[in-house]
């Protein structure tokens, strides 16, 4: 999914879900991202099923051409949204190794993620596994050199009828909460977009 065309407007891409389509976590993370576009971002969903990458191996240059599409995007973006099932208490093996791919960026002009706003959503089965997913993904966001936004949201899937049909959340304080994160994310990289952009302008 890719939507907007304006170089002007800040790009936020999201990454998150699992390998099943329409699972929870990339359900949350459309929302957010639907949230970014609707304050003016350009928007791209990477979700589970784009994720399944060869494991990362920073000795082996070659890369398949979803791997290469992930880390163009990483390199390219203004802002990230994460969004990651809790897997025994820590963030998916599936989307740690997407994440790895950022190593591809080590030497890029802006290293990782330097300074990019980063949302962060975790969903587990129970409020313990979501909490202790949800600072497993602050560390790393952190370790990219990114900025987490000020709301990271917790989900529990345990709860019954968490979304309709559409991908709707139905408990409303999380869906909003959801579209906090989305709107955060895209109000820093655009406040930061525009501040480089009259730095650069002599």
């Amino acid at each position: 999914m890719f939507y907007g065309s304006s170089p002007t407007q800040p790009l936020i891409v999201g990454i998150g879900g699992t390998t099943r389509s329409g699972s929870s976590s990339e359900r949350a993370l459309r929302i957010s991202l639907a949230a970014a576009e609707a304050e003016g971002a350009r928007v791209a969903l990477l979700a589970g099923p784009e994720l399944d990458l060869p494991m990362y191996a920073p000795e082996r240059p070659e890369r398949v051409a979803r791997a290469t599409r992930l880390v163009k995007l990483l390199g390219e973006c203004d802002g990230l949204i994460v969004s990651s099932p809790s897997y025994h208490g820590s963030i998916s093996g599936l989307l740690k190794n997407a994440l790895d791919y950022t190593e591809d960026l080590r030497q890029h002009e802006r290293c990782y993620l330097d300074g990019c706003p980063i949302g962060l959503i975790a969903c587990g089965a129970g409020w313990q596994g979501a909490a202790a997913t949800l600072s497993a993904l602050r560390s790393i966001a952190h370790a990219l050199r990114g900025w987490p936004t000020p709301l990271g949201v917790m989900l529990n899937t345990a709860e019954p009828n968490l979304f309709d049909a559409n991908g709707r959340c139905l408990v409303p304080s999380s869906h909003a909460q959801l579209e906090t994160v989305g709107r955060q994310v895209a109000q820093f990289a655009s406040a930061r977009k525009q501040a480089q952009l009259e730095v650069a302008v002599p």
